[in-house]
């Protein structure tokens, strides 16, 4: 018993192999110098800023910003990104304090030649083609430089994709209200240019971008121009959806950075409700001043928009060539507007085609309209998710441009009308079918991009990609698993 109890004595005064002053540590920077390490991470942030005010995922922010630091010889960097703001914390051991750095994201504004700068930088940097410095350098020469071309290009594409979007929604028989349409966007471009000097927030800048749009299809219909002012009200308001992030919004939902998803799909809400106060206020002016006969209350009926949603054929056969035609001037003519250079324009004018054509072929074969949408997304998700690595372009811009041609436009006028003006309450379901609509578009995308990572980055290689879907950003994922 004695020898027992001695023998147990021992073990409990036994030394730990490894105390704790001499265990292993790992520094963040490869030389313990705070300058170079505050240098790796405003890189980062800086590249992130660009990346989430393009409308980047903030997985994809976050992957991008640990790549860097990794580069740079931080491998241990906690990355928290919200809709407003970018922090970085570098783990430098136990006997070193960590290093935390923020950025507010203030602008955010399309410029994808911008943001094709940015990934490429990012490339060679992941490559360890530029030091630190050099890729700041490079950085600063990116988020200076000005747009590639003038802004009335811009208002030329804006007014080129209302165009579009209106043969698209079923103004192929008549050719002024293409025209109509273009002049539309194009004015309401220039309006909404000088409200942003001025600095009037974005709310009341879509408010006045729908009265505008309503108060000049209703003015073209009273006087004869137009045969239903549906049409050109919908395609303006296709036009001020399109540069919201509806598919940032799902791409955070999904993979979970709950609080990123939550700011952009309030800011999604804030702007679609300004857009709604404006068409509805037109609305409402038309009505009390001219009578609902001067709104198209007698052409607005069910049989007639039935037949809209798409274009205007003499032959079945053809619809789906001209929906196909319309989609890829509709996206090209987005990508252009947001500054594309001319590979990333040419890649999303094909993705808009995809996305109309399929979307057409599934509509004549009476597929729902959200399945539609869906389905036709998913598509270009999945193609856009291949080739747009293999031509090192984002795969955001692919997937934002391809969107635009089937946001529902038509089914919030409708709704609108339906409340405002025929006092339906038909008008709720209308409008929360534009709401399922918006939402079967955005999930489709990521889940194509989804799909699309077997056979962009072999099977072998799956169980390593758990970040989820990738828009943005390096394509090789990194050593440590982003939680």
């Amino acid at each position: 018993m004695g020898i027992t109890q001695r023998a147990r004595g021992v073990l409990r005064r036994r030394e730990p192999a490894v105390s704790a002053g001499n265990r292993n540590v790992v520094y963040g920077p490869a030389l313990p110098d705070e300058s170079a390490v505050h240098l790796v991470l405003d890189l980062g942030l800086r590249i992130g800023e660009i990346q989430m005010s393009s409308g980047a995922g903030a997985s994809d922010v976050t992957a991008t910003i640990i790549a860097v630091a990794n580069a740079y010889g931080l491998p241990h960097c906690e990355v928290d990104v919200i809709y407003t703001s970018i922090t970085v914390s570098c783990y430098r051991g136990t006997e070193s304090l960590p290093i935390t750095s923020l950025r507010v994201v203030r602008n955010r504004s399309l410029d994808y030649t911008r943001l094709s700068e940015t990934e490429a930088l990012v490339r060679r940097i992941t490559a360890n083609e530029l030091s630190a410095a050099d890729a700041y350098a490079e950085l600063n020469r990116i988020s200076t430089a000005p747009h590639p071309f003038p802004r009335w290009v811009a208002t030329l594409a804006w007014a080129g994709m209302a165009a579009s979007l209106a043969v698209l929604l079923g103004g192929g028989a008549d050719w002024r209200l293409p025209l109509i349409a273009a002049a539309t966007a194009a004015l309401i471009d220039r309006v909404g240019r000088v409200l942003n000097r001025r600095a009037l927030p974005f709310f009341f800048q879509q408010a006045v971008g729908g009265a505008v749009a309503t108060t000049i299809a209703m003015g073209c219909f009273a006087t004869g121009l137009l045969p239903n002012p549906a049409l050109a009200v919908a395609a303006s308001i296709i036009v001020l959806l399109s540069g919201m992030t509806v598919v940032g919004s799902m791409q955070d939902a999904i993979t979970g950075y709950n609080v990123t998803a939550a700011g952009r799909i309030t800011e999604l809400a804030l702007m679609s409700a300004g857009l709604i106060a404006g068409v509805v206020v037109a609305l409402y002016a038309g009505l009390r001043i001219f009578g609902s006969d001067a709104l198209g209350g007698a052409n607005f009926d069910e049989a007639m928009l039935q037949n809209f949603g798409r274009a205007q054929v003499t032959s079945p056969v053809l619809l789906p060539l001209v929906q196909l035609a319309a989609g890829a001037s509709t996206s090209a003519c987005f990508a252009l507007a947001s500054y594309a250079p001319p590979r990333p324009l040419v890649v999303a004018g094909v993705g808009g085609a995809v996305a109309a054509f399929v979307h057409a072929v599934l509509t004549l074969a009476d597929v729902h309209t959200v399945l539609a949408g869906a389905v036709a997304t998913t598509i270009v998700g999945f193609i856009g998710g291949i080739i747009a690595r293999r031509l090192r372009i984002p795969a955001l811009v692919i997937a934002v441009s391809g969107v635009a041609p089937l946001l529902p436009g038509l089914a919030t006028y409708r709704g609108l009308y339906e409340l405002s003006v025929l006092g339906s309450p038909t008008g709720v379901s209308t409008l929360m079918l534009a709401v399922a609509i918006g939402l079967a578009l955005g999930s489709g995308v990521v889940l194509g991009e989804y799909l699309a990572q077997p056979v962009r980055t072999r099977l072998g290689r799956l169980e390593r990609r758990f970040a989820g879907p990738r828009m943005s950003g390096p394509l090789r994922p990194t050593r440590r698993r982003l939680e």
